[in-house]
């Protein structure tokens, strides 16, 4: 997961993927409610645009970006959402323009960083290629509710080893950010990739292990689906525990999805 023209090429398929979704839409259809709460479609693109702008600060700009992280970190919930409405409140095409223009400076900038360079992010600082596996992590993820929304049905791709990759480094995070102590072992990880592949993380040996699509994991770190409607099988409680609050994304811990089926 190291080479940045790797994960940087993906990102920008996965950032193309998304458009495809959204740059033929009518105005009403950019208003259609996502899975996310009170977020239609136009809020879901604006939230890309905000955070992609904000990655494009970090790596340009670090004075600034604290200055921008201090607020976010102050009201994490308000400055996510207010950052979203903002955005939402434009035409769409002048939005959809917005995210491609920031978009494209961001993998420049990335694409030219010097090796070794690490740039600060919401939490600890992050290299060009960790910084691109985070947008692209989150490109998809907010990519899936646009897709929810409108019902469309993407097929998933090996892209998803970036997302997979992310959501297992985040383990740790997910504890700490609820106040718990992270299992001291290391997991391991088998997951079936879309063509079939096993991607393999973790030790060999490790006792704490969960196997199952690699489609439904990364649904399940980016808390696109409850732990129930996964195929995934934790065997270990520690490991079962984690599938309960994992989270690949910075901020605080989501409230997840419900159950399908679950009318509250």
């Amino acid at each position: 997961m190291s080479d940045p023209a790797v994960v940087l090429d993906d990102l920008r398929a996965e950032s193309e993927e998304v458009d495809a979704l959204v740059g033929e839409l009518t105005e009403d259809q950019w208003a259609t409610p996502t899975p996310a709460p009170g977020w239609t479609v136009a809020h879901q693109i604006a939230h890309l645009a905000w955070t992609d702008r904000a990655a494009l600060l970090a790596a340009t700009d670090p004075e600034a970006f604290a200055a921008e992280a201090a607020k976010a970190l102050a009201a994490p919930d308000r400055f996510v959402d207010e950052g979203a409405e903002e955005g939402a409140a434009l035409p769409p095409a002048e939005l959809l323009a917005r995210w491609r223009e920031v978009r494209e400076r961001l993998h420049q900038v990335l694409r030219e960083a010097p090796p070794g360079a690490r740039f600060p992010w919401y939490g600890p600082a992050m290299s060009a290629p960790s910084l691109a596996t985070a947008r692209l992590m989150e490109t998809w993820a907010h990519g899936q509710d646009v897709a929810d929304a409108l019902g469309a049905v993407r097929e998933p791709t090996a892209r998803l080893r970036h997302v997979a990759w992310i959501g297992l480094r985040a383990r740790d995070y997910a504890y700490l950010v609820r106040g718990l102590t992270p299992p001291a072992d290391p997991f391991r990880l088998e997951l079936t990739a879309p063509d079939g592949e096993m991607w393999s993380y973790g030790p060999e040996d490790a006792p704490q292990r969960i196997e199952g699509p690699a489609l439904d994991f990364c649904l399940l770190v980016t808390q696109r689906v409850h732990r129930a409607d996964t195929a995934l099988v934790a065997r270990g409680a520690d490991a079962e525990h984690w599938l309960t609050i994992a989270q690949a994304f910075a901020g605080p811990a989501g409230p997840g999805r419900a159950p399908q089926g679950d009318a509250s």
